[in-house]
């Protein structure tokens, strides 16, 4: 097969079953594992690389009124590349190309290429969306043992007892403000704690700061879709002038973390099972040992 991802969790789902080397065509934000980066990069982003995360959000509301996203295709590239199979999502309206351009795109390629389409909404969807990939590409054995090694992983963490489960607010953004949803709050209760606003299985929405000053978590944690841990601490200084952000229990007692939410929350890949062991670690130290050293950050020291 020649596969063509147009997703940077589907790029590592390719490669945690064995499949790197069919990979022949990534995204420009594919960067796991770091091999793949080599490979030919088959989109664009419309995003300034200088834009505020307001300016962000304004651009994805303005695509999401038009159904335009704020990714672009190179066919030409596409076409050169031959692909016999090419994956994309429909989760998301603007955070990867349009899936209408994607399926017109394919039926312009030599061959008509294959087109597998991943929508997980939680947690357990992530994990079985290794098995059409795998079927497709005649590897359903490996999905099997990738998903018992994930699910045994996640099973070690639920085993631990507990004797408090902090009260926390995931945010996936800061201007403006938005809760976690989809699969994060599902990490949230796995690993320990009480997501108090996002839902399990629902999108993340826009919050008013009163929403987060009425919900005064124990513990903050931080992860920007698509934002990296520098990018994400350039916003914390949105949060310092909010007037009651210094009230908040969270903060009082230094419990404010940022993480790279692109790499970890934000991806629907193997490595949500990596971003559940990291907040365990977060939220229970004594419980669970750090086996992601120097992923997420603590805020005020």
């Amino acid at each position: 097969m020649r596969i063509v991802s147009l997703l940077p969790s589907a790029t590592e789902i390719i490669c945690s079953l064995g499949l790197e080397d069919q990979l022949v065509g990534v995204t420009h934000e594919c960067d796991y594992p770091e091999s793949v980066l080599q490979l030919p990069k088959v989109t664009h982003t419309l995003i300034p690389h200088d834009a505020t995360s307001a300016m962000i959000d304004q651009l994805v509301r303005e695509r999401l009124k038009t159904e335009r996203a704020l990714y672009g295709l190179n066919l030409p590239l596409l076409e050169e590349l031959r692909p016999d199979l090419i994956v994309t999502q429909a989760l998301c309206d603007v955070c990867a190309v349009a899936e209408s351009e994607v399926r017109s795109a394919s039926c312009a390629l030599p061959g008509s290429p294959k087109v597998l389409n991943l929508e997980p909404q939680t947690l357990q969807e992530v994990l079985h969306s290794l098995v059409p990939l795998a079927e497709l590409c005649g590897c359903a054995l490996r999905a099997e043992q990738a998903i018992a090694g994930f699910q045994h992983r996640l099973q070690q963490i639920k085993s631990k007892q507990i004797s408090h489960r902090p009260r926390m607010l995931l945010l996936e953004w800061l201007d403006p403000p938005f809760c976690c949803g989809h699969w994060s709050p599902e990490l949230v209760q796995i690993a320990g704690g009480e997501e108090l606003i996002g839902q399990i299985g629902v999108p993340s929405r826009t919050l008013r700061w009163q929403e987060v000053e009425m919900a005064n978590p124990e513990v903050i944690v931080i992860a920007c879709c698509g934002f990296d841990l520098d990018r994400t601490k350039l916003d914390i200084q949105l949060l310092d002038a909010q007037p009651f952000w210094s009230r908040l229990k969270a903060v009082r007692e230094k419990q404010v973390y940022v993480i790279n939410g692109s790499a970890y929350f934000s991806r629907p890949g193997p490595r949500l099972v990596d971003s559940v062991e990291i907040l365990a670690h977060c939220l229970h130290p004594e419980i669970h040992p750090d086996r992601h050293p120097g992923k997420i950050e603590r805020v005020y020291t």
